[in-house]
This record gives structure tokens, C-alpha cells and sequence, in this order.
């Protein structure tokens, strides 16, 4: 596939990196505003050490762990959208690919970065370089979450490279960001040989990373099931996990893209076919966090273990219990009475649905960790309560997460355009006669050629 001419729809995608208004601005404003005052607090804990936080002994994990497991969790969304549909040849995920790779890119470092923010010694953390010993979960957490940060900013980098030299070709820009196209784009002619080794080697990626997201989500899940702390300790921990953060990582990416789409104008390219596509696979994803859950906390009390039942109890009618109605109602009650319904599976259901799962999936996380931590096996019960501090770092770490991704809506096509074309002059003729090939009477002759 060759590189095209600039084309009235390649124009649309394109007009976000030439013209900039208020709107941005005054985003980026309040952004920085938020990320300053995050970075206020975070200096003063760092003067004045983890007393200013609401950790203590026993609880000394908190919001910031809880965090931790929810960005890596969101970074599965690109890798899900992107290398899954992708391998399965689902046609609608071209809209949202770019959009859904750009979340995992952006969320993975302050996935990362929250286990920083929980040590009172941040240079404690070379440490685990100088001194880690793989016999240790964390180890396998850090290595785990290193190797699939490279390898998606590899995935991502490479999508981007057509639609670069396109950037480089086309747009008039300033001299810096000419120069930064040129480099980035490495030399790039969009000739069918080099379109070729792209696709192979997407190929390639997209398997390694479907099997990393499996991995990297189990590892995670592995830091507190290798412990023998009651509500943690279990087999089941790792799939549970996995399943909450594929879940939370398509609503972000439902919530991204609409926010994209009326932003930028971009109803010809994001439709509402593809919004309810997503809305039906969250849908599914919500009954199957509903089984996982089940099962999760039915075997626990079936089991009657009694340090484990002072955990549940704790979860379904102490004081515990509020957060952890409000988590079911979010993740399970909300998104499938309105995504069920055909009539409230509009675009602006599926967004409503998205946010409360992903409000939702936060409360799963603070709900699995902060209930165990509090009631320890051979200590007194512990209680914990966020202070100011924490919630301004929190509310600076989503406010950065937003804020690189908006500069980079206006760099880079937040559509893959190489890919819009790839569909519209490759993938129909395929897909027409992949249909033709199921019908019956169908010969060799009318399979698609490869």
C-alpha cells in the first residue's frame, strides 16, 4: 500500500495538530494547576516522611498501592483493542486503536511510579536493582512491568511511523516540529515492501504483548497472593485480576475516545457502531467480573477459614461494607441495566457506564487491599483514612496521565490514517470475501487472497 494524497478525510484527521483554541489551553491550564499542587504535597511528604499519610501500622499500604494496581491495569486497554482485535481481524477496532494504545503507553509509568510515591525513601528503590533476588514476587512484578512498558512503547511507536512521515510530507509546521517529524519518521517512503515488514512485525508484537498482558496482571495479582494474608492468599487471585483489569481498561477506552470524538469532530471516523461494538464487549465484561467475583468471595465463605471470614465480614457488613455495595453497584448493577437495554446502549450510556466502572473497579482495588491489611492475623484491628496529601497526589497523577495525553493529540493523529486506508482499500475486499467463503457452494477461488 502506497502513500496517498492528502484526501478531505485525511484533512479532518489532520487539523488538530494545525489549529489550537482555547479550549486547550484552559485544559492544559487547570492540569498543571492540579499537578502543581500534587507535586506541593508529594515535596512535603517526602520533608516530612509518611506521617503526613493516613498508612500506619498494620495498614501500610494504601491509596497509593491501590493506584498502582489500577493504572497497570488501565494500560491493558491498549493492548486489548489494539494486538487482540488485531489477531482476531475484528475491523471495527481500527477507530480506536491509536487512542487505546495511547492509554496504555500514558498509564503504565504512573503504574509504575505509584510504588514510588508509597516508599518514605524514594532512593530505597535502586535497591531492588542493586540487591533484588528473583525468589522475591516483587522482582517478578518489576521485570514483568520493565519488559511490557519497552514493548509497548515499541508497538506504539511503530504504528505511528506511516502516519509520521505522513506528518512530515504534508503538514506546515514550524521548524522544530519538521525536524522532529524527520527524525521520528526514519526514513520512511511508505513502499509496499516496507508496508509488508510493518504488518509482519505488528503481527509479531501483538501476540507477544497478548501474552504479556496475561502475564503482567497475574504477576501483579501474584505480589498478594504469595502472601499468606487473609483475603489474599489464593489461586484465584491472578485470573480475578486480569479479568477487572481488562474491564476497567475498555471503559477508559470508551470514555477517551468519545471524549476525542467531540473534541475533534471525528463522527465520520468514531461512529456509534463502534461505540456499541465496545459497549456489547463491556457489557459481556461485566457479567464475567460478576462470576469472577462470585466465585472469588463464595469459596472464601463456603471455606469458613475464620481468619479469612473476619476479612469478608469486614468486606459485606462492617465497616467496609458501604465501599463494597457501592463497588458492586458500579461494576455490575449500573453498566448492565444500561448496556443491557438497547435503548440506553447509546454513546452517551456507554461513557456514563464506563465511568462508573472505572469509579467502581478503583473501590475493587482499595477494597481488596486496605480490608486485609486491617485485619492481620496475629495484631489488633488496624483502621486507615486517606489524608489530603494522598488524594492531591492521586488527583496529580490523573491530571498528568490527561495532560500527556493532550499534548499528544496535538502532535500526532489521534486516528491511525495509514490504517483508515489499509481498511478501506485492503480489509473490505478481504472481509467481503471471507463472508462469500462461508456461504454454502463456496470454492477456493473465492477465499481471499493473503
Amino acid at each position: 500500500m502506497k502513500q496517498e494524497g492528502t484526501t478531505q478525510e485525511d484533512a479532518t484527521l489532520f487539523e488538530p495538530l494545525l489549529r489550537t483554541g482555547k479550549g486547550f489551553y484552559v485544559t492544559v491550564a487547570v492540569l498543571v494547576i492540579l499537578i502543581a499542587w500534587g507535586a506541593y504535597a508529594l515535596v512535603r511528604q517526602w520533608v516530612l516522611g509518611l506521617g503526613v499519610t493516613g498508612m500506619n501500622r498494620p495498614v501500610f499500604w494504601g491509596v497509593y498501592i491501590t493506584n498502582f494496581v489500577f493504572f497497570i491495569g488501565l494500560s491493558h486497554a491498549g493492548t486489548l483493542v489494539s494486538a487482540i482485535l488485531r489477531i482476531v481481524k475484528a475491523e471495527w477496532r481500527r477507530p480506536f486503536t491509536r487512542a487505546a494504545e495511547a492509554v496504555t503507553v500514558f498509564s503504565l509509568p504512573f503504574g509504575a511510579g505509584s510504588i514510588i510515591l508509597d516508599l518514605g525513601r524514594p532512593d530505597r528503590v535502586l535497591n531492588v536493582f542493586l540487591y533484588g533476588r528473583f525468589q522475591s514476587a516483587i522482582m517478578w512484578d518489576v521485570t514483568c512491568i520493565s519488559l511490557y512498558l519497552l514493548s509497548s512503547v515499541f508497538y506504539f511507536y511503530l504504528a505511528l511511523i506511516p502516519d509520521i512521515a505522513m506528518c512530515r510530507d504534508r503538514l506546515n509546521v514550524g521548524p522544530l516540529r519538521a525536524r522532529l517529524y524527520k527524525f521520528l519518521a526514519l526514513g520512511w517512503t511508505g513502499s509496499e515492501r516496507q508496508y509488508r515488514r510493518l504488518d509482519r512485525l505488528m503481527d509479531i508484537m501483538a501476540v507477544w504483548l497478548t501474552m504479556l498482558v496475561v502475564i503482567v496482571h497475574t504477576v501483579v495479582a501474584w505480589i498478594f497472593g504469595m502472601t499468606i494474608v487473609p483475603g489474599w492468599h489464593g489461586a484465584f487471585i491472578g485470573p480475578y485480576f486480569l479479568v477487572g483489569a481488562i474491564f476497567s481498561g475498555v471503559g477508559a477506552v470508551i470514555i477517551t475516545t468519545v471524549i476525542l470524538r467531540r473534541v475533534y469532530h471525528l463522527e465520520d471516523y468514531i461512529k456509534p457502531v463502534h461505540i456499541n461494538a465496545m459497549a456489547l464487549f463491556h457489557l459481556s465484561l461485566s457479567l464475567l467480573w460478576l462470576y469472577f467475583t462470585f466465585v472469588e468471595y463464595f469459596t472464601i465463605f463456603y471455606g469458613n477459614e475464620p481468619a479469612h471470614m473476619v476479612v469478608f465480614n469486614a468486606k459485606f457488613w462492617q465497616e467496609f461494607s458501604p465501599m463494597f455495595w457501592i463497588m458492586v453497584a458500579c461494576c455490575f448493577v449500573i453498566p448492565v441495566a444500561i448496556l443491557s437495554n438497547p435503548r440506553t446502549r447509546t454513546i452517551a450510556g456507554a461513557v456514563v457506564a464506563s465511568i462508573f466502572v472505572n469509579i467502581g473497579m478503583w473501590l475493587e482495588r482499595y477494597i481488596v487491599i486496605i480490608p486485609s491489611m486491617a485485619r492481620p492475623r496475629m495484631a489488633d484491628i488496624g483502621s486507615y483514612m486517606p489524608t489530603w496529601t494522598e488524594w492531591a497526589v492521586t488527583l496529580a497523577c490523573f491530571a498528568f496521565f490527561a495532560l500527556l495525553y493532550t499534548l499528544f493529540t496535538k502532535l500526532f493523529p489521534v486516528i491511525a490514517v495509514w490504517e483508515m486506508h489499509e481498511a478501506r482499500h485492503q480489509s473490505v475486499p478481504e472481509a467481503v470475501g471471507r463472508v462469500r467463503s462461508y456461504m454454502p457452494g463456496a470454492t477456493a477461488s473465492s477465499l481471499p487472497e493473503e
